[in-house]
């Protein structure tokens, strides 16, 4: 199945299927970067600042997915300024972002924070920054008004299994998962950022920031990818060992049991089968 030049109208449905194909707790979410905030953002977005509210990334994907809200946030909007930082939207030394990680105590010291600082700000913002992205539009898939960068599906453990087994199906290089772990910035950058800049699918372990601000449930897990991707995952979905245990709902394996398993099942079947007896020959 071909995902190039998807339409508007092809993302929602896709949307919609892979929603009721999973039986999602939420919407699978839209994730567009944008780099023109006057021109970029369709009507029937809107801005939290604009009603005089700040609002993190992850509190707008919990809004997305389970409101059905449709919101843009940029460096103005945004309260978690980590994470502005972490899109490009504002440039910050190196000097300037390591000051304000050991003020919250992340790491053991301030020779930690530095080593973590030296490697995220060389990976990430000094290439960000040159992408001239400011802000990013999320919305649950089914009613984007976009065409997508990114899709975030935030789903249980068993739900997440059927989706890497259908992006692993051919073992094909572009759909392998490429993960690494922090516990920070796990939704707003391994769910939208990660994917739209790598072009690799992650799986998102909901973090410090997850759980403080947006509400994510404890057995919630996730996984962002390229926005095309999604094609892919509904073409192979339940495909990977179909009959064997592996379609929806999950088969499990059942044991075959017998009263044995307890001293006090073992006495009452033998009760149970005296008095099945007695009547027989009564």
């Amino acid at each position: 199945m071909s995902s190039k030049n998807k339409s508007i109208e092809e993302y929602q449905k896709a949307g919609e299927d892979i929603f009721h194909k999973l039986h999602l707790d939420s919407y699978p979410v839209s994730i567009k970067y944008i780099k023109d905030i006057e021109n970029d953002i369709p009507l029937g977005v809107r801005r939290p600042i604009d009603q005089g509210e700040k609002m993190s990334i992850c509190q707008a994907f919990t809004y997305a997915r389970r409101f059905g809200r449709k919101l843009c946030i940029t460096a103005a909007d945004n309260f978690c300024t980590p994470s502005s930082v972490a899109h490009g939207w504002v440039p910050l030394t190196l000097e300037e972002f390591t000051e304000s990680q050991i003020r919250q105590k992340w790491s053991k010291d301030v020779e930690s924070e530095k080593r973590r600082a030296e490697q995220n700000y060389a990976r990430n913002f000094k290439n960000l920054i040159e992408l001239a992205y400011r802000g990013v539009i999320v919305s649950p898939l089914q009613e984007t008004p976009v065409i997508p960068d990114s899709i975030l599906i935030y789903c249980d453990g068993v739900k997440l299994t059927y989706i890497i087994n259908a992006l692993s199906y051919e073992h094909k290089r572009k759909y392998r998962i490429q993960s690494t772990f922090e516990g920070f910035g796990e939704s707003c950058s391994k769910g939208g950022l990660m994917p739209f800049i790598t072009r690799k699918a992650q799986i998102v372990i909901p973090g410090t920031g997850d759980r403080s601000f947006a509400g994510i449930q404890d057995h919630e897990l996730g996984i962002g990818m390229p926005a095309d991707f999604i094609f892919y995952v509904l073409e192979n979905l339940f495909q990977t060992g179909a009959g064997q245990g592996l379609r929806f709902p999950l088969r499990q394996v059942l044991p075959r049991l017998n009263e044995n398993i307890t001293p006090g099942f073992k006495y009452m079947r033998e009760v149970i089968d005296k008095k099945l007896n007695e009547n027989k020959t009564s």
